[in-house]
């Protein structure tokens, strides 16, 4: 068909043509005189400024009256690596979304260049939905104001911080330093929160009032009570204070108005005094009270074993023995063991029969276990004005050497975790983006102590059988699982791991090596129908991928008639019968029809075996 005006527009296929186009050039040259274009480009023609709706012409502009091919459309590389990590983030968004992290900022991290990155994340988090508690550690700064004092007689350059273990002797010059330096951290902090998003960044996407707005509120307040720590075996500790009471109902109505808080380490007392407390007791018994999800310590170096490599991960457990173990090398060590009392070896208990209870967020709540407290402010001490758990308070000289390789940071860790948070990050801050990487990465960038991941998971034993035959039979008699014989299920439990919770066995699954081809089956997947919906599934399905990897396994199939939804939202990939190693092949049963998946492992590097996160 003639290309004529009558026609507009045109595409490809109805103007020129894919060879007549190109043949307007001549031979070697990218340009040709505005008279030579077609009658298919008339606005190009008659004002040198191209149709948008010309598909003929699109990919040319017109550079002095001639027409210049342009580049290609495309999304480079590095849009595409942009793109791939949303993506990679989004299930950490959704999870993270409405929890509650309460953050410590170590003192030496305050005072250098590293805290305005860590701010800017925190505040980019805030805006994701995750609830933030600041406690900012004034240590740093309160010994530098001190070392300016001036006497008006005596210049008191050098003077020594007065500590006894791991609590300040505060006397009158030192707290006016203490409340100096909270003042002023706060300030700073409020101040590095308020610049709003980069206007010229987000203006092609419309105006809008929102971009004169401060970019985060901050609320502080008297949250904290306090009580004067006395003096202690001859000692007097003047203003130094313990704390006593956490307001949670008035810091959540902040949070809940969008708010980020900032809680200070000076206390209040019933008489109103200002009381100068330890920062990691405020801030551990602020998790415990308010019922954190995470408690994160931003510290100025990394958690190293005894070669200098990074810990990825310490089960609870771990963490309790390698604390117990320097007890006798460590203050802080033996205070930890002190506070939580020698017998108290054990995981957070339950109450009920299934150990977690639904929050108001859908997500699953632990219900705490209330550690064994010896001066006298606990939980169960019958005051009647507590609200939350006893702190555990570190510093002194010992948390400024780095010598004892964070080991008080660990106690704290512990301590918090047997109190019930699930999860505490101890981070090195002076790295860019350590918060954003440990939070929205797999295997994450700092050290992770845990209370219950796998807890109650090991491999089964020859008494469990009775209990995964109960929950095996259900779902064998509708179908949705082969059935096995007595002699099938013996001969293949050392294959099964289990999920053991009060003597009872309430979740089971194997996991069938196929080493010639680097790939293993998972099968027998199930859940006691009063456990389910507690994320047990994900469990086991999590600890037999690190079994598999720990047995040099590169994938994972599966064979499924009715859970495929669950294991494609999981990474599984429906595959074909090929895919299947051929000695699992010639042993299906085709009549049953069902459906194969396969799961590509990735490398872990997380720091977590199964033979460390067994209980």
């Amino acid at each position: 068909m003639a290309a004529t005006s009558k026609s507009w527009p045109l595409t490809w296929e109805q103007g020129v043509g894919a060879v007549a186009w190109p043949s307007l050039f001549n031979s070697g040259s990218r340009s040709l005189r505005i008279r030579s274009l077609p009658r298919a480009c008339p606005r190009l023609i008659r004002t040198g400024k191209r149709d948008p709706r010309c598909s003929v012409a699109k990919g040319y502009e017109v550079v002095e009256r001639q027409v210049v091919k342009q580049e290609e459309y495309y999304i480079s590389e590095e849009d595409m690596r942009f793109v791939d990590a949303l993506r990679e983030a989004q299930p950490y968004v959704y999870l993270h979304r409405g929890s509650t992290f309460i953050v410590v900022i170590s003192g030496d991290l305050l005072a250098t260049p590293f805290l305005d990155t860590l701010v800017k994340d925190i505040a980019f988090l805030h805006h994701l939905g995750i609830r933030f508690v600041i406690v900012p550690g004034t240590h740093v700064h309160i010994d530098k104001l001190l070392e300016e004092r001036v006497d008006s007689r005596v210049l008191l350059a050098g003077r020594e911080p007065k500590f006894v273990g791991e609590y300040r002797i505060t006397d009158n010059e030192a707290l006016a330093a203490a409340t100096e330096a909270a003042g002023g951290i706060r300030m700073m902090l409020e101040a590095k929160l308020s610049p709003g998003p980069s206007i010229c960044n987000i203006r092609r996407h419309g105006e809008s009032s929102r971009w004169h707005e401060v970019g985060v509120s901050v609320a502080s307040g008297n949250f904290l009570a306090a009580k004067r720590r006395g003096v202690v075996e001859g000692v007097d500790y003047g203003a130094t204070g313990e704390v006593k009471k956490v307001d949670v109902s008035r810091m959540r109505e902040r949070l809940d108005a969008g708010c980020i808080v900032i809680l200070s380490n000076l206390g209040y007392s019933s008489s109103g005094e200002i009381l100068n407390c330890n920062t990691y007791e405020v801030a551990t018994a602020c998790a415990l009270a308010i019922g954190a999800d995470k408690l994160i310590c931003l510290i100025d170096g990394p958690i190293l074993d005894e070669s200098g490599r990074l810990i990825r991960f310490l089960t609870l457990q771990e963490a309790d023995m390698l604390i117990r173990e320097r007890a006798k090398q460590s203050e802080i060590a033996a205070n930890y063991v002190k506070a939580v009392g020698e017998e108290d070896r054990t995981s957070p208990r339950r109450n009920n029969s299934n150990g977690a209870v639904p929050s108001q967020n859908g997500k699953v709540s632990v219900e705490r276990h209330n550690p064994t407290f010896h001066n006298g402010v606990g939980f169960d001490n019958g005051n009647g004005i507590w609200t939350g758990e006893q702190g555990f308070p570190i510093g002194g000289h010992e948390r400024q050497s780095r010598l004892n390789g964070y080991l008080s940071e660990l106690a704290a860790a512990a301590f918090v975790c047997k109190g019930g948070v699930q999860r505490v990050h101890l981070l090195d801050g002076t790295k860019g983006g350590v918060l954003l990487l440990e939070l929205f990465k797999r295997d994450g960038m700092g050290t992770m102590v845990a209370s219950d991941l796998y807890e109650g998971t090991r491999n089964a034993r020859v008494p469990d059988f009775s209990g995964i035959r109960q929950i095996l039979l259900p779902l064998e008699e509708s179908g949705a699982l082969v059935r096995r014989t007595d002699q099938e299920l013996h001969d293949a439990l050392d294959s099964f791991v289990v999920v053991e919770r009060e003597g009872q066995i309430i979740a089971c699954a194997a996991l069938f090596p196929f080493f010639e081809d680097k790939c293993g089956e998972v099968a027998a997947l199930a859940v006691s129908p009063d456990c389910r919906g507690q994320g047990q599934g994900d469990k086991l399905l999590d600890y037999i991928e690190k079994k598999a990897s720990s047995l040099g396994l590169n994938r994972l199939f599966l064979l499924t008639t009715r859970t495929a939804d669950w294991f494609v939202r999981r990474g599984f990939s429906e595959c074909s019968i090929a895919s299947i190693p051929e000695k699992k092949r010639r042993k299906i049963n085709l009549s049953r029809k069902s459906k194969y998946y396969m799961k590509k492992l990735l490398p872990d590097r997380s720091g977590i075996t199964v033979d460390r996160a067994t209980i």
